[in-house]
């Protein structure tokens, strides 16, 4: 650091203990020093010789003060390219207190739903009015994009389809070529291991003939397509459904505001993007897809739904519904690899319906098509013709003469349309377009500005959208969508429900594997922003140069970090990052003749996401056996490997271990793969106990996903969102996602795995200003706190809790187990410790992953002493509560923990019939009183929730009885 030049260093501000802290937490793990204790928990084999070469740490004041040039080379015009993307106004309600809110953006993926109720009311909102706009039955709670969820979308229909097709057929799905660009590339890509064959087909061509032993299985539709046509669906729709064919359909979500939505066509799915919805574009992302269709395949839908169920005072309750943990659970047989999504997003947008309401939405939609109508009838009058029959807010302009002079005009004006081809002009309009806006448009195809009145007509009106295609139904009738429309009303709306939720602004969130750390304000403030949040993803690269700087520092800085050689940006998600790293190493042995490689071994502890990501790339899983000392079984994986030689494609390994602990093994594991021909991935979940000390290159790992959301700060969002790209060794360079619309990737590409070339480009910041605020040193030490808190936790609590792995010489890496399963025989288990911390104002653990009966914790390098020592003094008195079960002295039913958590409701009432005292309940700990969170409702019953699966706004007196 640079004492003259700043005071406000970044690094003292994101790692929690004090140097004093640090030396007393070192005195009680028994180790001499800092860097000692590093070397007790790391293999010397597989430490770094060097310091990592990254840029200097900036202050946080010189790092915004930087960034500011930065933004200014991104060239902020007005975007009407379309193409699934729209500028869109964010209410300044919902932009300061949500997406610039750490009560919403830092909490987890809501599975521990009593402090989480805020959030999962908003996302049953969101659910609700994706499936009133749609006209379906169910929706979920969002995934990643929209081309991905196009994606879900035709595997969810080739699960459920009836036709029959002749044996060794290959599945067929039809696909319009009216679909965004980026749908097809993705789907295409996702359709190829799985052995789908696509047909890209124009809409009128579609016949449901059997074609090699195979009738179409179900097709692919857009509304309005690409092109901003809009069709009567329903003639095409009962012809395939004729056949035996399924329907999905990519939907625009305003235009259902007007237009009769596919769901009352009969569609069987309805997907899109609900960015236009007050989601800034952020160069991409992040936003929330959603994904809705019919009660029938309510067990077949991927992500999550959020349901209502009830507490154990009978009182509603919202929680993640069906499938919660289902890739845990089912593994490579899970119906998707999508974990978590874009639930900030999804809120984002809820609360921009809850706003608006349906009132509000027709209101913005119908000023939204005006404008478009009054620049077709102006673009005639100067004979341009538009070729659009009917549509919503996109034109399609024919320009014989070419395009080049517009286009000069255009970008002259600061402007952006889609250039379909050399005499052929979109324009998409959106909520931030004026009169105004109109009038210089008109003035770039004229030439000259537009000084005449803007005219429309009733009977203009009533041509470009038909009765036929007008919506007549109702929805987003429930109350929510109609009662909070002043600002002040929304205020104290979405500040109500933040008040039920946990999230790192209210205490530590020690969940393992999740890497709850700081989400710096530094680093979240340029999100939004407009010089980053208002570009198109498409917009030509020389207005988005300030993004090409960030994107190329920070590639740079994650390879330094990995020690590869090259990186993709491009997954958004974790779990597509690992897609994308198995997609690679596919793409490779198909480069060398040997398409046969399709056996990935799995260790058994693996996170039930690679297993399922493993069955989407059309691998076969073999799962190697865990040894005693909760290792990677060695000999086992060198039987396996062996057994399968010829057809092994790959090993996916977690390090350090999904056990919490750096294998000294690793590197014999890595050659073991390689000798038999297969190549490594290491799951980058746990990197934060990597960064500058070891490295996946270092280990011999082939190819690494990032989740940027945990390592380099990104925040979870509530469930999403996230960032998983890719580093790879320079022999699977030429193979990283390509993009059908914006040149990236690799000169050998495979096809896109996300819908924008760099994924959620915005929150790709975050990352970046974590890197540049930290520097080397300060990266470093990140790591070496994380490994510092884990070691201290282990050293106050193992006397009482059984921690079940650690290196021989006792010390763990970033993250620890402790078993609960001895207190089973007493009737204590470990859900019942999750919810009584929740008394105690802490978030659990991570419950029952890796090993049934256990709790995972890690408490990141962002918690300092005293916070660490308040967590464990909360552990500690449950465990003397637990004692007391367990001897006798309190009742095996009606105790403390079973009855945990305690609403203020159940404290404060008149009854009470607990042995134990109300404040035993409410105020166990002294700290407690000073900072007290009450659950918003008890104990939720999670099997009524999925017998009475109940996915949207429940009324008003449901569950009052």
């Amino acid at each position: 650091m640079r004492p003259l030049d700043a005071t406000d260093w970044f690094a003292p501000r994101h790692i929690g203990p004090s140097p004093a802290e640090r030396d007393d937490m070192l005195q009680a793990i028994g180790a001499a020093s800092l860097d000692a204790l590093i070397d007790e928990a790391i293999p010397s084999s597989i430490r770094l010789t060097k310091p990592l070469n990254l840029p200097p740490a900036e202050s946080e004041h010189e790092y915004l003060q930087r960034l500011t040039a930065v933004a200014a080379r991104n060239k902020v015009f007005r975007s009407y390219i379309g193409l699934g993307y729209h500028d869109t106004i964010t209410p300044s309600v919902i932009l300061r207190m949500v997406m610039e809110n750490p009560g919403w953006y830092t909490p987890y993926t809501p599975y521990q739903a009593e402090i989480a109720q805020g959030r999962l009311e908003s996302l049953v909102n969101f659910q609700t009015m994706v499936a009133d706009l749609t006209g379906m039955e169910i929706a979920n709670a969002s995934l990643l994009d929209e081309a991905t969820a196009a994606a879900e979308a035709m595997t969810l229909l080739h699960r459920v389809r009836t036709s029959k097709d002749a044996a060794g057929a290959r599945p067929r799905f039809l696909v319009s070529d009216t679909c965004l660009p980026q749908t097809l590339d993705v789907v295409r890509g996702r359709a190829l291991p799985l052995g789908i064959d696509v047909e890209i087909i124009p809409t009128e061509s579609m016949t449901f003939k059997v074609v090699d032993g195979a009738t179409p299985f179900g097709i692919l539709l857009q509304y309005p397509d690409a092109s901003g046509l809009v069709t009567d669906l329903r003639p095409l729709i009962a012809r395939a459904r004729e056949a035996g064919a399924l329907v999905a359909v990519g939907a625009d979500l305003l235009s259902l505001a007007l237009l009769t939505p596919p769901g009352e066509m009969g569609a069987d799915v309805v997907y899109g993007n609900s960015q236009r919805f007050g989601v800034p574009l952020g160069y991409g992302g992040p936003h929330a897809a959603f994904f809705a269709t019919r009660n029938a395949f309510v067990r077949q839908v991927p992500g999550r739904i959020i349901g209502v169920s009830v507490d154990a005072q009978g009182h509603r309750a919202y929680r993640m519904a069906l499938a919660t943990r289902e890739q845990h659970i089912r593994r490579e047989k899970a119906t998707s690899n999508i974990c978590t999504a874009q639930a900030l997003l999804a809120n984002m947008a809820a609360m921009y319906g809850v706003y608006h309401g349906a009132d509000g939405l027709r209101a913005i939609a119908g000023r939204v098509h005006a404008l478009a109508r009054i620049l077709a009838g102006e673009l005639g009058k100067l004979g341009y013709r538009q070729t659009n029959t009917h549509y919503f807010d996109t034109l399609r302009v024919e320009v014989p003469t070419g395009v080049d002079a517009i286009r000069s005009r255009a970008l002259a004006a600061g402007i952006n349309f889609r250039y379909m081809d050399d005499r052929t002009i979109g324009i998409a309009l959106n909520e931030t377009a004026s009169t105004s806006d109109v009038r210089d448009i008109i003035g770039v195809f004229s030439g000259s500005p537009f000084k005449g009145e803007l005219t429309d007509s009733d009977e203009a009106a009533a041509g470009v959208i038909p009765v036929s295609h007008r919506r007549t139904s109702a929805f987003m009738t429930h109350p929510v969508f109609g009662t909070h429309r002043s600002e002040t009303q929304m205020m104290r709306y979405i500040r109500g429900l933040e008040r039920k939720d946990i999230g790192l602004d209210t205490s530590m969130i020690p969940l393992g594997s999740c890497t709850m750390k700081l989400n710096a304000a530094s680093e979240m403030l340029p999100v939004t922003w407009p010089q980053f949040g208002r570009m198109h993803p498409f917009v030509p690269a020389d207005q988005a140069q300030g993004y090409a700087e960030v994107v190329r520092d920070l590639e740079s800085a994650l390879c330094e970090i990995t020690g590869f050689a090259a990186v993709s940006l491009q997954p958004n998600s974790g779990a597509q990052g690992e897609y994308a790293g198995l997609i690679v190493i596919r793409a490779h042995h198909h480069a060398r003749g040997e398409q046969h490689r399709d056996v990935v071994l799995i260790p058994a502890s693996a996170h039930g996401t690679n297993p399922a990501t493993a069955a989407m790339a059309g691998m076969r899983v073999v799962v190697v056996a865990t040894a005693s000392n909760g290792n990677v079984d060695v000999a086992d994986l060198r039987a396996k490997a062996t057994e399968h030689r010829d057809r092994l494609a790959c090993l996916m390994i977690t390090y350090p271990s999904t056990h919490g602990v750096f294998e000294d093994e690793i590197r014999t594991i890595c050659h073991i793969v390689h000798e038999h021909g297969g190549q490594v991935y290491m799951d980058g979940a746990n990197m934060n106990a990597q960064v500058g000390l070891t490295s996946p290159a270092s280990i011999g790992a082939d190819v690494c996903h990032l989740n940027l959301h945990k390592t380099f700060a990104i925040p979870h969002g509530g469930g999403g969102p996230g960032m998983g790209p890719i580093g790879v060794a320079k022999h699977l360079a030429p193979y990283l996602p390509s993009h059908p619309v914006v040149p990236c990737g690799g000169d050998q590409g495979v096809s896109a795995i996300s819908a924008a070339p760099w994924g959620s480009a915005s929150i790709l910041l975050i990352s970046y200003g974590y890197i540049r605020m930290l520097g080397a040193d300060g990266a470093t030490d990140a790591t070496r706190y994380a490994i510092l808190n884990a070691n201290y936790v282990k050293a106050r609590l193992e006397k009482h809790y059984p921690v079940l792995y650690a290196r021989t010489n006792g010390r763990v890496a970033h993250e620890l187990i402790f078993d609960l399963r001895p207190f089973k025989s007493a009737g204590v288990e470990e859900m019942d410790v999750a919810k009584r911390l929740m008394d105690y104002g802490f978030h659990a653990p991570t419950v029952s992953f890796p090993v049934a009966g256990t709790l995972m914790v890690e408490p990141t390098e962002s918690e300092d002493k005293a916070q660490l020592d308040a967590f464990c003094d909360a552990m500690i008195q449950i465990r003397r509560e637990i004692e007391e079960v367990v001897n006798g002295k309190a009742d095996r039913a009606n105790n403390v923990l079973k009855h945990a958590p305690h609403t203020a409701e159940v404290v404060s009432a008149t009854d009470w019939p607990h042995p134990y005292t109300r404040e035993e309940a409410a105020f166990p700990l002294p700290f407690v009183k000073a900072k007290k969170v009450w659950p918003a409702v008890g104990r939720i019953d999670n099997p009524y929730g999925d017998r009475n699966l109940f996915c949207s706004c429940p009324p008003l007196d449901t569950f009052e009885s």
